[in-house]
């Protein structure tokens, strides 16, 4: 951990903090964290295929961590995020016209978008937990985390129950249902019964992301949820399009996404594969829940580089 470097780049209008280790040289690898996530749910990725000879880079999204948070919910668009990931490239890697690409949840969901909107800079991607969310011309974005839409509301709660609290709830949740929060109850259980970390999870890592959230609050990785249905309209030109790089997906069984919103369905009759024709494997990882790459460190890692070994 001592060996990766930090540095703030400028892209795309914003200051980006990013965490990098590797040759100045090696093939580019880009992670693309989620939420409530940082660079840091990748220092177990970053350092070894580091040591593999690859250039691994792991940006704070826009909103989250040392990153700039536009105050505007409105500025945390697909087109925002992936013109933030080119800006980017551009920086770290301006000689390599394409990089490698792995994203979990919502970085997974900009990992698709970057590949639909810029396939030519994207050599293969390695995607978790988010498979591709195909446009319904028909329909909006309908989420159960509604209220997560509402701006303020959802912070307050969080804030009553704590920064530290809400990390921990969410990086330790192992309920293969949809995630739902009813209004005024954001997780099911007391907030005064003891949260037990499992084995990946260590105080330590709690605490780096307790002071990141603690200095940032929530508000610009809400904001994320709050562009649903704005990137839908957005998207409209893309309606019926693929995605043709070359991709490998993981999900654990029990993860929310897994088993909420016909994603089983989707990646088991055929769905998955006519929206992205490329698709070589689909992994389903059994007794693991949504944070796998933490959960099982040595094994995404191994998927990873020989995945990419490929190309």
């Amino acid at each position: 951990m001592e060996a990766i470097e930090h540095r703030f780049l400028n892209v795309n209008g914003i200051n980006m903090h990013v965490a990098e280790m590797g040759p100045v040289n090696g093939p580019v690898i880009l992670f693309i964290h989620g939420f409530p996530d940082l660079w840091y749910s990748w220092r177990h990725q970053i350092v070894a295929l580091a040591t593999l000879g690859y250039r691994a880079v792991a940006p704070d999204l826009r909103g989250f961590g040392d990153t700039d948070a536009p105050a505007d919910p409105r500025s945390y668009t697909v087109f925002h995020i992936v013109g933030d990931l080119i800006g980017l490239l551009d920086t770290v890697a301006p000689h390599q016209e394409k990089a490698f690409v792995v994203g979990h949840d919502w970085g997974a969901y900009m990992a698709w978008f970057l590949c639909l909107f810029r396939p030519d800079r994207v050599k293969g991607l390695v995607n978790l937990s988010v498979t591709f969310p195909p446009r319904n011309p028909k329909m909006k974005f309908w989420t159960r985390l509604e209220l997560f839409t509402e701006r303020g509301d959802i912070e307050a709660e969080f804030a009553e129950l704590g920064t530290q609290r809400i990390v921990k709830e969410f990086l330790t949740y192992r309920h293969p249902g949809p995630l739902f929060f009813p209004k005024g109850k954001v997780f099911s259980r007391p907030a005064e019964t003891p949260l037990v970390l499992p084995s990946w999870l260590s105080e330590e890592d709690v605490q780096y992301y307790t002071s990141k959230f603690e200095r940032t609050g929530f508000t610009g990785g809400l904001n994320y949820y709050r562009n649903f249905n704005s990137n839908w309209e957005l998207t409209a030109p893309w309606t019926g399009a693929q995605v043709k790089v070359p991709v490998k997906f993981f999900v654990g069984d029990q993860d929310l996404t897994y088993n909420s919103l016909g994603n089983k369905d989707y990646i088991e009759k055929g769905g998955f594969k006519r929206d992205v024709p490329l698709l070589q494997e689909v992994v389903v990882m059994e007794g693991v829940a949504h944070f796998l790459q933490q959960e099982r460190p040595e094994e995404i890692t191994k998927h990873i580089y020989d995945f990419f070994q490929k190309f």
